[in-house]
């Protein structure tokens, strides 16, 4: 994976071969980059990153300059891997290992930018809770939004607060708001 933008622009980090994960790829990456860098200053925004894998979207978002960051994975060795590479690049991301949907219920950490990447394979069903549990809990600030990467054989769009959805290749980010 790479940092495409902000002060570790292109860095590339290697992630352990081993840790379950799916990277968003870069183009994806860079076409959703290019949409938040229009609606936000990410150095005045709170991240909270889900099912974050290898960190490669707290990464991009710590580059660019955002410092209230939490990254949530259930997977110990993802959590290690993001903390190694957080303290290397001083980017300060806090990480949480939980279960995302536990975390869900559980906290009161409010963003402006929920950003979940789940396994592709989740079902719909499993899908729509994250975007209930994020609104009956009120975990975005005010003009927050959350953004589910998912696959393009997915349709969220009957979902409550959905908003929009942009495709690349065979990624899907699905926006929703109030």
């Amino acid at each position: 994976m790479r940092i495409i933008s902000g002060r570790h622009k292109g860095k590339r980090i290697t992630a352990p071969k081993k840790l379950p994960v799916r990277p968003t790829t870069d183009m994806a990456k860079e076409a959703l980059f290019n949409i938040l860098n229009n609606s936000y200053y990410f150095e005045d925004v709170s991240i909270l990153d889900l099912f974050a894998g290898t960190g490669n979207i707290s990464f991009e978002f710590a580059s660019r300059g955002a410092t209230d960051l939490v990254a949530v994975d259930s997977d110990y060795g993802c959590i290690q891997f993001i903390d190694k590479i957080s303290k290397e690049l001083d980017y300060g991301i806090s990480t949480v290992k939980s279960d995302v949907f536990q975390f869900l219920e559980k906290t009161s950490t409010k963003a402006d930018i929920i950003f979940a990447d789940p396994p592709y394979d989740l079902s719909l069903e499993d899908l729509s809770k994250l975007p209930e549990s994020v609104f009956t809990h009120n975990l975005l600030k005010e003009n927050g939004i959350l953004i589910i990467e998912h696959s393009k054989h997915t349709d969220l769009s009957q979902v409550e607060h959905f908003k929009s959805h942009r495709r690349y290749g065979g990624s899907v980010f699905s926006f929703f708001g109030s």
